[in-house]
């Protein structure tokens, strides 16, 4: 073979989700890969580990629910290949009707897998610059929303754009042999999927005792990291003042639950604490409100508070939780947390083949390229991972279909309109709706979203049987 017929080689960085999907999907097509990874010579706000994969918020990639979006967009996954869905599958822990991970096997799975490919090199050293006029070489950037400032900084001098940022929340941990049992309660929302939730019961009187006290609350106003020093920061932001709490831009699909609570009494019983479809068997009814604790790892020794993310001192963390029904002598493992998270304005930088207009050999997978949630970060490195391995064999990669929940989340961050671009996660919304005959004839919901799916799957299969 000669040097010109030779592929070219692929960089990817960053080792969080999208990177070593991106890397194993290029590496299975051929590709020499080397991926990078900062950590553990310069970690992250939020992480604690070195772990290829760590799962840093909750360890849940959604429900596994037939004909819901999430489920359609794993099962496209599936279909392809994906390699961390299928270590996913393969580390579940009980979790209703979602696919919730031990995150240690998890991510020891992943690393185990990498160490396996000989046509991928591992480099534990931190990236910086972004060589746009290398011939030779296609570049994945899956930093995740915590890249550094270094490269931030870098990858604004070569799109020429202004990072859009917001702040992501971590809930909080409790150790399970601390929960009081007699008080709490095990069932999955309308029975769907097998009881594995603790649910934590409120009255109206508790509830109202524990909202005060969350409104109340002494919160965290800035962290150091969320004022990120001057030497620190990309060249744009070197400037700017820190935020004050109030003023954080956080994302709207993953508000601290304090915040969620000053929007009303009730606003909270109709998001993370809904009691719907929680029937208590001790009562035969819905309790006013519930807290939901979800399995942690196989062990079940430890589980995490469901969509309770918040931004509070450790302190105040510590007593307001324990005003929940079971949790009066919980001993918390990790308190919740605000971490910073930054994302480029794709609407105007990518193609829908996740390439940069400008520099067509540079890719943006994972949460920086506008995607939210764990399995859409793995399902953009997916992507990127194919399209760069055509790149890399000479050809032009075709985009994933319109009609696909892959498709739909790629077209929706680079089809967004510009002034309102936020993070997505894969919702029907995104994908095209049915014909107007359709919609015409069929009122149920639940039946046009598997006309959806069944749509989609066809659309996807088709797209790979193209190779």
């Amino acid at each position: 073979m000669s040097q010109s017929s030779r592929p070219k080689k692929i960089r990817v960085i960053g080792g969080g989700l999208a990177g070593p999907e991106a890397a194993l999907q290029a590496a299975s097509l051929g590709c020499q890969v080397t991926l990078y990874e900062m950590r553990p010579h310069r970690s992250t706000e939020a992480h604690q580990t070195s772990d290829f994969a760590e799962l840093v918020c909750s360890n849940s990639l959604k429900s596994e629910s037939e004909f819901s979006a999430p489920w359609l967009l794993k099962q496209e996954m599936r279909q392809a290949g994906s390699f961390l869905l299928l270590d996913a599958d393969a580390t579940a822990v009980p979790a209703g009707h979602a696919l919730a991970v031990d995150r240690q096997q998890f991510s020891m799975r992943v690393a185990a897998r990498i160490a396996a490919e000989p046509r991928i090199t591992v480099l534990r050293e931190e990236v910086t610059l972004l060589d746009e006029a290398d011939d030779d070489t296609i570049t994945i950037l899956a930093s995740g929303p915590l890249t550094s400032a270094p490269l931030a900084a870098e990858l604004q001098r070569l799109t020429g754009s202004h990072h859009l940022a917001f702040y992501d929340s971590i809930s909080p941990i409790v150790d399970a042999t601390t929960i009081d049992m007699e008080k709490v309660y095990f069932a999955a929302r309308w029975d769907k999927g097998t009881a594995d939730y603790i649910n934590c019961p409120f009255t109206k009187e508790e509830y109202d005792c524990f909202l005060d006290a969350l409104t109340s609350a002494e919160k965290i106003e800035a962290k150091a990291w969320e004022e990120l020093p001057a030497d620190r920061r990309p060249e744009h932001l070197a400037a700017a003042p820190a935020p004050a709490a109030s003023q954080l831009q956080y994302f709207e699909g993953c508000l601290p639950i304090e915040e969620t609570a000053r929007r009303g009494r009730d606003t909270l019983r109709f998001g993370p604490m809904k009691p719907a479809g929680l029937t208590n068997p001790k009562t035969g009814r819905w309790p006013y409100a519930a807290v939901q604790l979800r399995q942690e790892n196989l062990r079940a020794d430890s589980y995490n508070l469901v969509g309770f993310q918040n931004h509070l001192k450790f302190g105040e963390q510590a007593r307001v939780l324990r005003l929940i029904p079971g949790l009066e002598h919980a001993t918390f493992l990790r308190f919740g947390q605000i971490h910073r998270n930054t994302y480029i304005h794709a609407p105007s930088l990518l193609t829908e083949t996740l390439q940069l207009k400008q520099h067509p050999r540079i890719l943006i997978a994972g949460q920086l390229s506008g995607v939210e949630g764990y399995t859409e970060s793995i399902a953009s490195g997916l992507l990127a991972g194919r399209y760069a391995a055509a790149l890399a064999h000479g050809r032009q990669p075709t985009p994933a279909p319109r009609a696909s929940a892959n498709g739909s989340l790629s077209h929706y961050i680079t089809h967004a309109e510009t002034k309102r671009f936020q993070p997505a996660n894969i919702t029907f919304d995104l994908l095209p709706p049915l014909e107007e005959d359709l919609r015409k004839r069929i009122r149920d919901k639940k039946e046009r979203h598997r006309l959806q799916c069944e749509r989609a799957l066809a659309a996807w299969s088709a797209w790979l049987a193209q190779g």
